[in-house]
């Protein structure tokens, strides 16, 4: 099993996720849930996420308290467990946001408070994301080919169930686009 410790330390790497993103009002239940399960809080994060334009996938910069990320990935807009595969470098040059604004110009921002749990290698997020409202995020990771598709996707599934997220619930598209359909 990978060391959950490396998702948040490791400098760069390439990923495997299943995840979800579901509306959710239930964070305090959510909570007892991951507290009876001894899952570990890391803390809750002010994120801005800054997307920018370009040709394929998404490419964001995140900057956090906890959390400073390069992040590109590519997945499908469904509802439900999806793979999304992850490129991720950690704490990427102070420079890097003016160099990419100027290249590929900036699509939109997301502006959130995060709290992040980690079970084993399955992080989840409790989101509150200004002008979008409450989310719990389960992303089902693997960091070096410890886990199978189908490992992740049961994990997933699991953690759903746990959370009582309904199908009703699921999002299938990200934060940005939800915002830029907001300004349309």
């Amino acid at each position: 099993m990978p060391d959950e410790n490396r998702q948040e330390g490791s400098d760069s790497g390439v990923r495997l996720n299943i995840e979800i993103k579901a509306s959710s009002e239930q964070h305090e239940a959510i909570r007892k849930v991951l507290t009876s399960r001894g899952a570990r809080f890391a803390g809750e994060d002010h994120q801005i996420d800054t997307y920018f334009n370009v040709s394929s996938g998404r490419l964001k910069l995140r900057e956090g308290n906890i959390e400073n990320s390069l992040i590109y990935y590519n997945r499908s807009d469904q509802a439900g467990p999806k793979r999304s595969d992850v490129l991720l470098v950690r704490q990427p040059d102070p420079v890097l946001k003016g160099l990419l604004t100027a290249s590929n110009g900036v699509k939109v921002v997301v502006d959130k408070r995060r709290e992040i749990w980690y079970d084993g290698n399955v992080k989840i997020h409790l989101d509150r994301v200004e002008a979008l409202g409450t989310f719990v995020e389960i992303e089902a990771i693997d960091m070096d080919g410890s886990f199978s598709e189908e490992r992740l996707l049961e994990q997933c599934t699991q953690f759903m169930e746990l959370f009582g997220v309904q199908p009703k619930d699921l999002i299938e598209r990200s934060y940005s686009d939800l915002i830029l359909e907001l300004r349309s």
